[in-house]
């Protein structure tokens, strides 16, 4: 029997994760990304990732207290096991690294130093200044490039999946991808197949993520019958530099290490911000949130920025709010911060012109993540956690397995350990998390269910796979209707902000749902290729990734309409009230509704229509209660 080959869609922390592991049991595997793996957006990440370690200790935090604060922060609608597991091999994981050679910085002592981040009132977010993520994803690269010198990792870089190739009986037996430079399409052979893709923010015209951030594979494995989980659920970050092309991250780090936010008192004023005295400046999440303060869950930060900007207190264009770091307001020397933060100040200065160690930065919330994803299995270990069981059965294949056999997900291309909120710095540590964890379960499903293997499967299979996507290439080289792509996706884009991101009404998600129809039908009858040519063709990549984005809209803003409470990231409006802007904002939304929707929402790819369904929530571990990080003071 010919060996058997593991194939990962995915060249950022998470995929490389799984790849690294893989190629540690002598698994080979096939690695897919769809630009240079150093170049995936796992580079962008700036703030940290989240661990209890030895000081944190000290304060008295523990693995425990991590779950706990993650599955709040979901507000509940996260599977406990799957999120205790993570935080139990959280400190595993960050020594992992550091014996990789990852620059975490360190304390006078030595060890290493942590910031306080989102959602918890400990310290305990280990990073490297503030471009982790890059520290993270170089240090891992240069692991797999080891075993790619010794043969058990080949890289494709350039190249886009297609589509993941199902057998007669529905296995998941390889894929079809193209190479984007020659833009020949080819069928991989794949005992398993892993996607670790990213999310989708690029649905809403304009995010913090990269540009190459579409959901495509997750939204090809959706059309080929994975189901999705709790698509809805999108977040959006409190802090990032607006800008035309773009949204520029700046990261929760900024105010971990001691940043306020702040607008002035008095509506419309004019003054140069450092010329406000602090008298007439309102602190309003700390005055709001005097236990937490600037540290309160993203989604939470979020809606309060989007209300104070509301009510007229923005300052520029009214739609932005001031994130200040300078020495006058946090008290801290102009050389630490740039020590600790040089990564995200110098951004700002490059693309602002203004050095935000000397002036307070101005700011305003933008789609940042997808809590949401394809969905996953999981093994419960029901052992007590006393006995060290409450989290997942190490090495079953189940774990991180979609609805497909053999198709696997992780990073933020799944569901799973996030519920309706992710807290900052743990998106870091769920990529490496799940690539790593989900290495054993693989080869499980390798060794003990796979019937046979892809090398046995009719050549049929994949010619047939492989000429499905070939008409569909030249049929879409080929079209000349009216309809550009790069449009369509500016109407999309449009939208899906406007009308399904910080505050939700069903009536206005109704209209965004018949646009998506709309634009679906363009797209399908009346598109037009404005390149036509068959090398390097990014404009044809795109056009593809744009229908793949109808689709993934559609489920988003159905499930979004369908779940008719407030829950984290998804905060919704009844209809008579959304027109009220003098209404406090928690007065003017659902309820969290646990009777009703503590449960997963399930997508599934039908007739070419988004159908929902649901699942219970395994909430085991912790009881469900109310997210009021301390608030005592209404908005004024």
């Amino acid at each position: 029997m010919a060996q058997k080959r593991v194939i990962v869609v995915g060249g950022g922390l998470a995929g490389l994760s799984a790849a690294m592991k893989l190629a540690e049991d002598g698994i080979p595997v096939d690695l897919f990304s769809l630009v240079p793996v150093k170049r995936s957006h796992s580079v962008c990440a700036q703030g940290g990732i989240n661990a209890c370690n030895e000081v944190a200790r000290q304060q008295g935090y523990s693995e425990w207290e991590h779950f706990e604060e993650t599955v709040l922060g979901g507000d509940f609608l996260a599977n406990q096991p799957p999120v205790y597991e993570m935080a139990k091999m959280a400190p595993d994981v960050i020594n992992l690294l550091d014996r990789m050679g990852v620059p975490f910085n360190r304390t006078a002592e030595g060890f290493r130093d942590l910031r306080l981040f989102g959602g918890s009132l400990y310290k305990r977010t280990h990073f490297a200044g503030a471009t982790t993520g890059q520290q993270l994803l170089y240090a891992l690269d240069e692991q797999c490039r080891r075993w790619e010198a010794a043969g058990l990792i080949t890289k494709y870089e350039f190249w886009d999946f297609l589509s993941p190739v199902l057998s007669d009986n529905g296995v998941c037996s390889g894929i079809v991808a193209q190479d984007l430079r020659t833009m020949q399409i080819r069928a991989f052979r794949g005992d398993a197949v892993i996607i670790a893709s990213g999310g989708n923010g690029l649905i809403f015209g304009q995010s913090t993520m990269s540009v190459i951030c579409s959901g495509s594979a997750a939204a090809r494995c959706y059309t080929a019958g994975a189901r999705l989980g709790n698509p809805e659920f999108m977040q959006v970050h409190p802090t990032a530099i607006p800008g035309e092309d773009k949204c520029r991250l700046m990261s929760e780090s900024a105010r971990g290490e001691g940043g306020r936010i702040w607008v002035p008192k008095k509506k419309g004023d004019a003054r140069h911000a450092n010329d406000i005295p602090e008298g007439e400046r309102d602190y309003f999440l700390e005055r709001i949130y005097p236990k937490y303060k600037n540290i309160v869950p993203r989604d939470i930060a979020t809606r309060e920025i989007f209300y104070i900007c509301e009510q007229g207190y923005g300052v520029g264009n009214g739609q932005m709010v001031y994130l200040d770091l300078t020495e006058k307001a946090t008290g801290i020397k102009y050389e630490v911060l740039k020590k600790k933060l040089g990564g995200i100040l110098e951004i700002y200065e490059k693309f602002v012109g203004v050095d935000p160690l000397h002036e307070p930065m101005k700011i305003y919330p933008a789609v940042h993540y997808a809590m949401g994803g394809l969905w996953v299995d999981f093994a419960k270990d029901g052992r007590p956690v006393e006995q060290g069981g409450g989290g997942m059965e190490k090495g079953n294949p189940r774990n991180q397995m979609t609805n497909i056999p053999g198709l696997y997900a992780a990073g933020e291309a799944d569901f799973q350990y996030h519920g309706a909120n992710r807290l900052g710095a743990n998106s870091l540590l769920s990529c490496i998390f799940t690539g790593l964890f989900m290495g054993p379960s693989v080869k499980k499903y390798l060794s003990d269910v796979q019937k046979g293997s892809a090398a046995d499967v009719n050549a049929f299979v994949y010619e047939t796979r492989l000429k499905d996507q070939q008409k569909k290439y030249e049929t879409l080289l080929k079209a000349s209707g009216d309809q550009n792509p790069y449009l369509i996706h500016r109407e999309l884009g449009k939208s899906m902000s406007d009308n399904c991101t910080i505050i939700r009404v069903n009536k206005r998600m109704k209209v965004t749902l018949a646009l998506i129809d709309e634009l679906k039908n363009r797209y399908q009858t009346r598109l037009g290729m404005p390149d036509g040519s068959t090398w390097t063709n990014q404009t044809l990549t795109f056009a593809r990734a744009t229908g793949d984005m109808l689709l993934l809209s559609e489920a988003i803003t159905k499930a979004a309409i369908a779940r008719d409470e407030s829950r984290g990231a998804h905060f919704k409006v009844p209809d008579d009230k959304a027109d009220r802007h003098d209404i406090p904002l928690d007065e003017r939304a659902f309820q969290r509704d646990d009777a009703n929707w503590l449960k997963t929402t399930l997508v599934t790819y039908k007739d070419q229509r988004a159908e929902l369904s649901y699942e219970p929530v395994d909430t085991s571990l912790v009881k469900p209660r109310p997210r009021t990080y301390g608030k005592t003071a209404a908005v004024k």
